[in-house]
């Protein structure tokens, strides 16, 4: 087949799934934005960006920003189609920037299916779930309405839809939800995996290793839709109770998901101010954005893994934590409680339950008796359902491949 992947910062959750398909055997290309510099395991070809435009009004600003993308990239396809006598089989892209929305009117006969990642939802989900950020309003609301139509019209518009865990494929109503199918991206659990010899060094120089009292956080930004300030707010009762722990934070200091906050520059530096006073900051250290070897050696060493969110998209960092074998204490969410089932694999307390969230940290680092078994229990969840080579890029490679001609 002649298979199209559209991405604007390809290859994203096509990395594994794209070159794949190539050593099948097929003829894979991928479309991005003209500013994507990321490394590509496949033959590339691009769109132009967007052009910085006057803004609409509020509601109808996202949809037409995903619009405009929309029209660029569906330019860039009939370019293919007339110039280069391109038609593919298959298009998969990400519906997430709007940019399969009008693709169906180029290539009418070609089968269209789009990476459903999330919908955005005006109860039950992040819109209102902490209201000491984002207290829910009328207005907050129909925001949300307004944002969510560009996701809605692409899985519309599609063949089919692909969504990487059962909570995000149910955000979509259940006229939309029948046309997706549930595979995770998978998880490499060979290179993800315990490591009993695994050293971090700190910028400081010092090393910690496998066994060492290390509590961990990760996340891309350092903010509330990741329970940063919930974090935060632990330390001071956590570092007391345990005067060895080491405290390390991977994450940017911007924000991914929502805002940053109106007093301060950052969170860190808001929760910071907070805390000024209550904590041993020698024991504390921001690493910023790490590599991946480093992320990795860092999930190895940790005694601890915290990870908490809002109902949002699940973060990857969760599930390679579950598979390099970590304890983890994780926020009784629903995206969560998907992977982590308490007791059973790792430890859940409620999102907004601080004296229950320091407990269990300083019970984990304490040297839980249970942990070994719970460690080795969120290791076998990954390896027995979200395994790369095992399960998901096999079940990717065949739902695709269902769709020849």
């Amino acid at each position: 087949m002649k298979i199209l992947f559209i991405h604007q910062n390809f290859p994203g959750q096509f990395l594994h799934l794209a070159p794949a398909l190539a050593a099948r055997g097929h003829h894979v290309l991928a479309l991005t934005d003209e500013k994507n510099q990321r490394a590509s395991p496949v033959k590339v070809v691009r769109y132009k960006a967007p052009a910085d435009l006057k803004l609409p009004p509020m509601l109808g600003r996202t949809f037409s920003e995903m619009a405009d993308r929309g029209w660029l990239t569906a330019r860039a396809c009939r370019a293919l189609r007339d110039q280069h006598h391109y038609t593919p089989d298959v298009i998969f892209g990400h519906s997430g920037w709007g940019e399969t929305l009008f693709l169906r009117e180029i290539w009418p006969e070609t089968k269209l299916l789009v990476y459903a990642e999330l919908l955005y939802r005006t109860r039950g989900h992040d819109v209102g779930f902490d209201p000491e950020i984002s207290p829910g309003s009328d207005e907050g609301r129909v925001t949300t309405i307004a944002r969510s139509a560009h996701l809605i019209q692409g899985l519309v518009q599609a063949d089919a839809g692909l969504s990487p865990t059962k909570y995000q494929a149910n955000s979509f109503p259940p006229e939309l939800r029948q046309k997706l199918k549930v595979i995770h991206d998978g998880i490499n659990t060979e290179k993800v995996r315990p490591d009993p010899q695994a050293k971090f060094r700190l910028p400081d120089g010092r090393e910690l290793r496998a066994g060492d009292e290390v509590l961990t956080y990760v996340s891309r930004s350092l903010e509330p839709y990741r329970g940063f300030h919930r974090f935060m707010r632990t330390l001071p009762e956590v570092m007391r109770a345990r005067p060895e722990a080491q405290v390390l934070l991977v994450g940017g200091d911007g924000v991914s998901y929502g805002g940053l906050p109106k007093d301060a520059p950052g969170w860190k530096e808001k929760l910071l101010a907070e805390l000024d006073g209550q904590l041993d900051l020698s024991r504390i250290h921001f690493l910023g954005r790490v590599p991946y070897l480093q992320y990795l050696a860092l999930l190895q060493v940790s005694r601890v893994h915290c990870y908490l969110t809002y109902p949002f998209v699940l973060s990857w960092s969760l599930t390679e934590a579950m598979s390099a074998g970590c304890y983890i204490v994780g926020s009784d969410t629903e995206p969560v409680r998907e992977l982590i089932r308490d007791g059973e694999n790792g430890r859940l307390v409620p999102f907004f339950d601080q004296p229950a969230l320091e407990a269990a940290l300083i019970r984990g680092l304490a040297g839980d008796p249970e942990a070994e078994r719970l460690k080795i229990a969120a290791r076998k969840t990954i390896l027995q359902g979200y395994d790369l080579h095992r399960h998901s890029l096999p079940a990717l490679i065949d739902w695709v491949e269902s769709f020849a001609p």
